[in-house]
């Protein structure tokens, strides 16, 4: 037949020997994957030291272990994206170079781009923490791009709200006003509360007779932790353990500014949230698991292409 005779060419043979040999090659002696790792030893105790210096004890053996592996796999992602040349084309890594090369008293004279490539040439971005962050926060976002999570679907939110209903319940609300005595005011606090009971004032006819407070008088519908935010955790507990009840005066009570005369407005005792309430809330932590997981999946394909060394 004719196309087996031009099938028959001694030059197509050869072409076709070497391309069977070059793919026998690359199967039979692969390019040596890049090494990562092991840590050296001033690192593993510096992240050691940071352990301590958070939780006020030394990890376990299976948390170094743990923090250890994350590390690598820092490094991990650190080496893909100079193997993709992020570093080459990021202007957060550019400027913090820039910045490193003014810092060394390197810059004077010199053009922006001689700087970066002389900081490439110093090799300044393998040493630099904020490089490293940026780039390893790229090649995550290139992975979640890859492989992104999947969206949860109706059904998981309610399942997910039904199986967390108690930490989503919702905590009491008050709306109080106060009246508020500074340190240098607080010798007057018995004949203020005096005249506030004799003319049966609320907070806001009550409001002359207070000091100046930078976050206001009236407070409406506030959770214990809103509440907490403004006055501190003592005023807080000290307003709870006084027993408040609608329509009535009590303190003086003290918070981190001084000491307050409250007026409590109104009282919401806590409840159980419904589902359309915390609904967005449900659905962004379900997201968040979702993004954690899809990450550490990619993360885990892609020591395939490394070699990492404990």
């Amino acid at each position: 037949m004719r196309w087996v005779a031009r099938l028959n060419k001694p030059w197509l043979h050869f072409i076709l020997l070497g391309i069977v040999f070059f793919k026998a090659q690359a199967v039979m002696f692969p390019e040596p994957k890049t090494v990562i790792g092991p840590l050296p030893a001033t690192r593993v105790e510096a992240l050691q030291q940071q352990w301590f210096s958070r939780f006020g004890r030394q990890p376990s053996a299976p948390q170094k272990e743990k923090m250890i592996s994350d590390e690598l796999d820092r490094d991990m992602l650190f080496q893909r994206a100079l193997d993709l040349d992020f570093h080459l084309r990021d202007k957060i890594v550019y400027d913090q170079l820039i910045r490193n090369m003014h810092f060394l008293n390197l810059a004077e004279g010199r053009n922006n781009s001689d700087l970066f490539q002389q900081a490439l040439e110093m090799q300044l971005h393998l040493g630099d923490e904020v490089v490293k962050q940026r780039l390893i926060k790229r090649v995550q976002e290139r992975l979640l791009l890859e492989s992104p999570p999947v969206a949860p679907t109706e059904t998981q939110l309610h399942t997910d709200f039904s199986a967390r209903q108690e930490q989503f319940r919702l905590p009491a609300r008050l709306s109080i006003g106060h009246i508020f005595f500074n340190r240098e005011r607080e010798a007057e606090i018995k004949s203020v509360i005096t005249t506030v009971k004799q003319k049966n004032l609320n907070a806001k006819t009550a409001r002359y007779l207070s000091a100046p407070f930078m976050s206001g008088y009236e407070f409406s519908g506030q959770s214990p932790d809103q509440l907490t935010r403004h006055f501190g955790a003592q005023f807080v507990k000290e307003l709870a353990q006084a027993g408040p009840v609608t329509g009535q005066w009590l303190g003086p009570i003290r918070s981190l500014y001084g000491l307050h005369y409250v007026w409590i407005a109104a009282i919401e005792p806590a409840r159980e949230a419904q589902f359309e309430e915390v609904k967005s809330q449900v659905r962004r932590d379900l997201e968040a698991k979702a993004r954690a997981q899809a990450l550490q999946n990619a993360i885990a394909a892609l020591r395939n292409d490394y070699e990492v060394s404990l």
